[in-house]
C-alpha cells in the first residue's frame, strides 16, 4: 500500500518519543472518582487548563454487582 512505510515510521518515532518522556519524568494522581460525568467534566478542565491529551492516563477499576466502578486520573509530570 502506498504510504504505509512513512506511517509507520512515523508511529514507531511517536512510540519511542512518547516511552522517553514517560521514562524521564512520573505519573502523578490528580483526581479520583466513582461517577463517569465528573471524570468527564475534570478531563474538560484539564483541556482548558493547557494539559496535553498524551500526558494524561486514565485508569479504569473495573466494578462488578458488589463494587462500582471507579476512575483515577494522572498527569506526567517531567522529570528534573
Amino acid at each position: 500500500m502506498p504510504g504505509q512505510r512513512k506511517r509507520r515510521e512515523r508511529e514507531r518515532r511517536e512510540a519511542d518519543a512518547r516511552r522517553e518522556r514517560e521514562a524521564s519524568g512520573r505519573w502523578e494522581r490528580r483526581f479520583s472518582t466513582l461517577d463517569e460525568a465528573e471524570l468527564r467534566a475534570y478531563l474538560k478542565d484539564l483541556a482548558r487548563s493547557g494539559v496535553s491529551p498524551e500526558d494524561v492516563r486514565i485508569d479504569r477499576a473495573c466494578g462488578r454487582l458488589v463494587h462500582p466502578t471507579g476512575y483515577t486520573v494522572s498527569v506526567l509530570v517531567p522529570g528534573p
